[in-house]
């Protein structure tokens, strides 16, 4: 063997033990459900940026079905106001409904295929650079719970071994889900989605007031949350409870930033 060649063997080696040794992080930070900052927004967080650090994909988000079966996004790598709402445009239909509603993975590798079937879709996904789309059932067990969506600005397929591994990715947020210690009542599935989904629902109140008290844009707003909780290992579920109760004032996150 040639020395270029063994030196190409010896680095595609190194890439590939890295991979592993982030793909088992990923799993240990979904699976630790007893970190004192474990809460289900972070969960979904890490879920969506696991797979966007992970997989061949270039942006990530996840949705979970409230009672009413309409899907409502928990986390998404993109903050942007047109990725946000073309999210929700499949909150009724489109690949992520099906996906959920069959609990079986759905691939669309061109979305402009799809112009007679979702014409909004195929707008909104191209506006915002998007060609094409895989998204895998959030489940437990054989219960949907909602869509894990990855997107990619190039048509496509995934490879399998990354739709694989975006499955087991999302499997285990879902058992974190269960597992998720701050909720002793909630042995069940139902309480347990509806507990993630008001968290999800204070957290962009309290995003509002951060952005209104500060005069900045909401993402940056959550990002001013996300590092209070980081730096005093709180859950940020916590926080942004205590801010839209007013047990804590706005400018408690504010001078903790600037303190540091």
């Amino acid at each position: 063997m040639s020395d270029h060649a063994s030196m190409h063997n010896d680095t595609a080696g190194e890439a590939s033990m890295n991979r592993e040794r982030e793909l088992a992080k990923a799993f240990v930070g979904l699976a630790d459900t007893y970190a004192p900052d474990f809460d289900p927004l972070r969960l979904f967080d890490r879920l969506v940026h696991s797979c966007r650090g992970l997989l061949d994909v270039d942006a990530a988000a996840v949705m979970i079905a409230d009672a009413r079966g309409t899907l409502k996004t928990m986390a998404a790598t993109e903050d942007e106001a047109a990725f946000i709402e073309l999210m929700q445009l499949q909150t009724g239909r489109g690949p992520c409904m099906d996906c959920y509603r069959t609990g079986e993975a759905r691939g669309v590798p061109d979305i402009t295929t799809e112009q007679q079937r979702w014409p909004e879709l195929v707008t909104a996904m191209t506006d915002v650079g998007y060609q094409s789309l895989h998204t895998v059932p959030v489940r437990l067990h054989d219960r949907s719970l909602g869509a894990l969506t990855l997107l990619n600005t190039r048509t496509g397929n995934l490879p399998n071994g990354d739709a694989d591994m975006a499955q087991a990715l999302a499997d285990s947020a879902a058992l974190g889900l269960m597992h998720w210690s701050a909720e002793p009542r909630g042995d069940d599935v139902v309480t347990r989605v509806h507990s993630a989904i008001a968290a999800k629902s204070v957290l962009e109140i309290a995003k509002g007031m951060i952005a209104a008290y500060e005069g900045v844009p909401l993402p940056a707003a959550g990002r001013l949350l996300d590092e209070y909780a980081n730096r005093h290992r709180v859950s940020l579920a916590a926080t942004a409870q205590a801010l839209a109760s007013r047990t804590m004032e706005p400018g408690t996150i504010l001078g903790s930033t600037a303190e540091t």
